[in-house]
């Protein structure tokens, strides 16, 4: 019996070692094609962030690739609605604006309006703050979040092909 237990063990072992491998890997191939996508992109985040003003409050935004191209999605709240916002990369005219419906997307949204209750910086003033502070840079995402109690914001920025991130107070 134990001698069967073993062999089931090291394959246990081995597909653990490969998901911890496999899932850095993929996330630089994410990151590799968001920096290649973006360097043709004229759209910034500042600008996607003020054309979704007219959809309700912004709470959060963020460069991505879905379905092979890169939008630009804006998260905001009016009242107890969450809309999801997509501007067109090359131009930042709204393409499309959904209400969430997303369990996921909904929990995430939830998590973001409470940070940005707490919040007297707004989503922003806070990214130009963070490209301003780190020139040449452009920002790629910003998430607020309660760290502490306290409002915050992860803003992610990319020169050339590196990603960094950095934290902006929003309270």
């Amino acid at each position: 019996m134990v001698s069967r237990a073993v062999p089931f063990i090291l394959m246990v072992a081995a597909i653990g070692f490969w998901t911890m491998e496999a899932v850095p890997a993929r996330a630089e191939a994410d990151e590799a094609a968001l920096a290649a996508a973006l360097k043709n992109a004229s759209a910034t985040l500042q600008g996607g962030l003020k054309a979704s003003e007219a959809q309700g409050t912004p709470i959060s935004a963020k460069f991505e690739i879905e379905d092979g191209k890169l939008q630009l999605s804006v998260y905001t709240m009016k009242g107890n609605d969450f809309m999801e916002v997509v501007a067109d990369p090359n131009t930042g005219a709204i393409a499309k604006s959904e209400k969430i419906t997303d369990a996921g997307d909904l929990k995430e949204a939830a998590e973001q309006k409470a940070a940005m209750a707490k919040a007297k910086v707004p989503l922003l003033t806070a990214t130009e703050t963070a490209v301003k502070a780190n020139a040449g840079s452009r920002a790629v995402s910003i998430v607020p979040e309660l760290k502490n109690g306290q409002a915050m914001a992860e803003v992610t920025l990319l020169q050339g092909t590196a990603f960094k991130k950095v934290t902006e107070k929003l309270d």
